[in-house]
């Protein structure tokens, strides 16, 4: 309905209110609305023609000290609206409010664009007939209990849709609930915010650190296959760096700007593993937290789980993860809500797979789903290459977090170092660098400040650096020698040429071992 608004100007004084209506109703003219504040009033009229208007206008300026009359475009309490409805549409979040009743009175844009549904259409509806019945607004209008951060996952004319949302009542002057309000954020928001505010220290392949043509092959696969959303299953000793890789393997994916979750399955109690994997809903079990909770399945949501020591999870837990690997669906502890997740798993373990299938410790059906692009890190001592360059990478690393300029490796040291044979593989090898730098004098590390943790474990402690890398490559030949029926295939396995590794057989005296 079009309307005519009006201005007034006056000096206070009792009775003004009762004289403009009288003027009004003397021309029979319905008032919609009206405005006092000290000193201005403010009216909205029926549609009035122009003549009828300006005798209006002319009649009210002969009332007692009315100072000024003037048509104006919108109320006050319209002005207002469009103030708060123009900072409700800036805001983020969606905001939804309902009256005592239950009805939806505000529904700002960003709510609107969640549910997929103009907001003219929202506002009015039961709020229970387009979400449900059971959601915290409602709680809320009963009891007048604020909540926080609470997730709900409601379906809105079909469709699935995860929110966390916290709310509170609204009341009048008298205290009486007539209304509450809430702010919604999806919950794909609050997991990027959440990964944004806690995101770890990602590496790419250009941190790996290698010289060895070993480790060159092995993250040359690596690379073909991050840019893939194939299942990972990384095996290799401890400390040989398979995390390093998983990390790797997700931020040179199409994943990168997701989460990457870890996992370490070992370190997990049994008794929470479950929860922290699979999330679990309100009341599931005693202590379950308000509201529920999401597990890590689906905090990784649209990105990457890392499973580091796989081979510990128990086996009812592998028979849900096969689930999920194979259906693509999570069910909290204690639900029945099937969500559907997209990750892309990528698994760690240095233990042997095969035989614990054999044992009965792991399932077969979940290893051939891991299993489809392995990844083979091989330990330090088969790459003897790799030590010197990864001992002077360690030097500059923490001789920069003490503030000292970088230290000098002598040959002796360089030896030694060589000698050992390093079951803790990469870490052993820079807890050690670490330990030296802290007992080095002079900016020099010598031999003597190479702590190692298993000294009697070297291969000949007097051995020079070509005597110890020869001694690593003749072991490593003998190894392929007896393991290959030909040369051709020895060398395959080793990463060298026929060729070469002839002409290594024949340097280190090996033709005996040679089956032609």
């Amino acid at each position: 309905m079009r309307t005519v608004k009006l201005s007034l100007e006056f000096e206070d004084r009792v009775g003004m209110v009762l004289d403009v209506s009288q003027v009004i109703s003397a021309k029979n003219i319905n008032i919609v609305t009206f405005q006092v504040l000290p000193g201005k009033m403010f009216l909205e009229l029926e549609k009035i023609d122009k003549k009828t208007l300006n005798q209006v206008i002319g009649d009210i300026k002969k009332i007692p000290k009315v100072l000024k009359v003037f048509p104006i475009e919108i109320m006050p309490y319209e002005q207002k609206e469009q103030q708060l409805r123009a900072v409700l549409d800036t805001v983020n979040e969606g905001i939804l409010a309902i009256d005592g009743h239950g009805v939806i009175t505000i529904c700002n844009q960003a709510c609107a664009e969640m549910f997929a549904i103009p907001a003219d259409r929202i506002i009015g509806q039961e709020v229970e007939k387009l979400l449900a019945k059971d959601i915290p607004m409602l709680r809320t209008l009963k009891t007048g209990e604020i909540y926080n951060n609470q997730e709900i996952i409601i379906n809105v004319e079909g469709r699935r849709l995860h929110y966390l949302t916290s709310g509170r009542p609204i009341k009048d002057r008298g205290g009486n609930i007539v209304g509450v309000v809430a702010v919604l954020k999806p919950m794909s928001e609050v997991r990027e915010l959440v990964y944004a505010l806690t995101k770890p220290s990602l590496n790419s392949f250009n941190d790996i650190i290698y010289t060895s043509d070993k480790m060159h092959f092995v993250v040359e696969m690596a690379k073909k296959v991050a840019k893939t959303n194939t299942t990972v299953l990384i095996r290799g000793e401890s400390g040989t760096g398979k995390e390093l890789f998983a990390r790797a393997l997700h931020l040179e994916s199409p994943r990168r700007t997701k989460p990457f979750v870890p996992l370490n399955c070992a370190a997990v109690p049994e008794s929470l593993l479950e929860s922290e994997l699979f999330g679990y809903v309100e009341g599931a079990f005693t202590g379950a937290k308000k509201g529920g909770k999401q597990g890590l399945l689906e905090f990784a949501h649209e990105g990457t789980l890392f499973l580091d020591e796989v081979a510990e999870l128990p086996t009812h837990l592998q028979a849900k993860l096969l689930r999920v690997l194979q259906e693509g669906k999570v069910r909290r502890l204690g639900g029945q809500e099937e969500i559907p997740v997209d990750i892309r798993i990528i698994a760690a373990t240095n233990r042997n797979l095969e035989e614990m299938i054999g044992e009965g410790k792991f399932r077969e059906d979940l290893y051939f789903r891991l299993n489809v692009f392995p990844l083979q890190i091989p330990p330090l001592r088969e790459r003897p290459e790799d030590i010197e360059i990864l001992a002077r990478h360690f030097i500059e690393i923490f001789a920069q977090r003490r503030g000292l300029p970088t230290f000098k490796l002598t040959e002796n040291a360089i030896n030694k170092l060589m000698a050992y044979r390093w079951p803790g593989n990469v870490r052993e090898l820079q807890n050690v660098i670490e330990r030296a730098i802290t007992l080095a004098e002079n900016g020099t590390i010598e031999a003597k400040d190479i702590i190692l943790d298993h000294p009697q474990d070297t291969r000949l402690s007097a051995q020079t650096l070509e005597e110890a890398v020869n001694q690593v490559e003749k072991e490593l030949i003998e190894k392929a020698l007896k393991r290959f029926p030909s040369i051709r295939q020895a060398a395959k396995s080793l990463g060298v040429t026929h060729t070469t590794l002839r002409n290594k057989i024949k340097k280190l005296n090996l033709t005996n071992k040679v089956v032609e």
